[in-house]
């Protein structure tokens, strides 16, 4: 059977920050990208994952942290506060979509993008219920960690060893269900082949289980 998805093009937040949403039936809940550092929402990284996603039921938000003039300066690619600020907007926009309002939303972080997910996250316990971090930075997210209440799947790569190093620090602040998923032979960006497959229906299985639960409390 062909997967139906209705693509839709948004503006977010108060700096109408460019988006596209698509929307599958009968979904079992929406996931927002949170890209990391040099990226946008045209990553195709992020666009691959997104799809599979797609044919979980999960419908899929993939969005620009930044404006273009703001993605010039460097130093805000790694402003953890700004970025999670956005996130947040991007939260109460889809808590103001009457189509949207009452499904469960995870969050897909990336890089910087984990750690800002993981502040919103912490910020909004009762809007996100469920986090995947690839190849994050989740100690960027300092603090908040322990506020943190939404289930939260960090994948790695094997290869990656000072990520998957802070990785396991940052695991030790979390006091939420939290799970450690380690894509063998695997570097930061999962170039490798098979590498993204492995973190795309990792994280799908993740999503599908946690927005499921989330949405039959």
């Amino acid at each position: 059977m062909m997967l139906s998805v209705q693509r839709e093009q948004v503006r977010v937040g108060r700096l109408a920050l460019p988006g596209e949403f698509d929307a599958v039936a009968e979904p079992l809940g929406v996931v927002a990208f949170v890209h990391g550092s040099g990226s946008s929402r045209s990553s195709p990284r992020n666009r691959y994952v997104a799809d599979v996603l797609q044919r979980h039921r999960l419908s899929t938000l993939l969005f620009d942290l930044l404006t273009e003039s703001e993605a010039c300066e460097r130093r805000n690619v790694f402003d953890i506060a700004l970025l999670s600020r956005r996130v947040a907007e991007v939260l109460a926009w889809l808590h103001a979509r009457p189509d949207l309002r009452a499904l469960p939303v995870g969050l897909f972080g990336a890089s910087t993008g984990a750690a800002a997910a993981l502040c919103a996250a912490a910020d909004a316990p009762q809007r996100v219920a469920a986090v995947v971090s690839r190849g994050g930075r989740p100690d960027l997210a300092a603090t908040h960690l322990a506020r943190v209440r939404a289930p939260t799947l960090l994948i790695v790569g094997g290869d990656d060893v000072e990520v998957l190093a802070l990785n396991r620090q940052a695991m030790r602040q979390l006091a939420c269900v939290q799970r450690l998923e380690v894509v063998p032979g695997a570097t930061h960006l999962f170039e490798e082949p098979g590498a993204l497959d492995a973190v795309a229906e990792l994280a799908a299985r993740w999503f599908a289980e946690q927005l499921a639960s989330a949405a039959a409390a």
